[in-house]
């Protein structure tokens, strides 16, 4: 079976779950407050941040610490016991195709919700804002342009961090530990930003690029500098290790 048979197949299985409907309560609970305190972003001019920047920059902030994280270890957990209910994955293991593949497919499609959930709180912040627009009198949708970089990046700096969920669902069969283990990963983040090894924590990566961005446009709060070098080669070798193990493990309790 080709790579793109097994997409089709798995993007059929996303259509019958509620992951959607998940992934979209809860970026839309995350936009609900930021709305009923815009007019607090006002309060920021003094740290040197337009009204409009602040706006969007707490709203993500909150979403790449922890609402993002979160849904994505739930989501990694649903995709693989999706399998592992009414014993489905030894159906597919059945099949002409590798274990490797079938894993790598999965992932990718941890990757789409990914990406989907991140166009989810684009969305959402769009109307949220033009909302907050009408009701404080004062513009504060931002361009276009810098809307889609910062979703980019939010995005490209997952991809370390979606690896390592992706390798506690599969390695770890027990639904609740595996969740439990993701959500504990997602907590520290926020200490690992402030050491010298941050690029060590893959969960910190989304969070520390746009905390970077917010010490960018707030002319008076201090600025987290981002050094691709190691941050590169060190995302790339977790990225790869993670999905190696990943391989390695995907079906191995169910051939047994």
């Amino acid at each position: 079976m080709s790579f793109i048979r097994l997409l089709q197949a798995e993007f059929q299985k996303i259509r019958r779950s509620h992951i959607i409907w998940l992934l979209l309560a809860a970026t839309v609970l995350l936009w609900v407050p930021s709305v009923a305190n815009a007019h607090l972003n006002f309060e920021m001019q003094a740290e040197g941040i337009s009204p409009e920047h602040n706006f969007f920059i707490q709203g993500f902030l909150g979403f790449c610490w922890f609402l993002f994280p979160s849904c994505m270890v739930v989501v990694t957990v649903m995709l693989n016991q999706a399998e592992r209910n009414n014993r489905g994955i030894l159906k597919m293991l059945t099949l002409p195709v590798s274990t490797s593949r079938l894993c790598l497919a999965k992932f990718f499609i941890l990757l789409t919700l990914a990406a989907l959930q991140i166009l989810l709180a684009v969305g959402i912040y769009l109307l949220s804002a033009a909302i907050a627009s009408k009701t404080q009198a004062y513009p504060f949708l931002l361009p276009q342009a810098f809307l889609w970089k910062e979703a980019g990046l939010i995005f490209i700096t997952a991809v370390p961090m979606l690896s390592v969920f992706w390798m506690l669902s599969v390695c770890i069969r027990i639904p609740v530990f595996a969740i439990g283990a993701g959500l504990a990963g997602i907590v520290p983040s926020v200490l690992a930003i402030n050491t010298k090894i941050w690029f060590l924590d893959p969960m910190a990566y989304p969070f520390y690029a746009l905390t970077a961005e917010y010490g960018r446009l707030a002319a008076h709060l201090p600025a987290f500098e981002i050094a691709f070098i190691p941050w590169i080669p060190v995302s790339l070798l977790l990225t790869a290790g993670c999905l190696w193990i990943s391989c390695l493990c995907f079906g191995q309790a169910e051939r047994r």
